[in-house]
């Protein structure tokens, strides 16, 4: 298994490399205190590592708050089994 993950892997980098070759033009940003020129495979690695980072945050806090609904649900019932 380990060597199926690390083959992946690989493939990814490699796949990853590639197109960060293919798309080296640069791409001007203007933000509101700040400008940068950044090549296009730089952005869209920080715009998938940013979406990631935010898409586990939302999963961690919503996991956090079903938890803590379980854990008030809990005693307070009247006796019967919820379904």
């Amino acid at each position: 298994m380990r060597f199926v993950i690390a083959a992946l892997l690989l493939i990814f980098a490699l796949l990853g490399a590639a197109f960060a070759a293919l798309n080296s033009g640069t791409v001007h940003y203007d933000f509101l205190l700040v400008e940068a020129d950044l090549p296009k495979g730089v952005t869209l690695l920080a715009v998938l590592v940013l979406g990631w980072l935010l898409g586990g945050l939302s999963a961690w806090l919503g996991l956090g708050a079903r938890r803590r609904r379980r854990a008030s649900g809990r005693g307070q019932g009247d006796g019967q089994d919820a379904a």
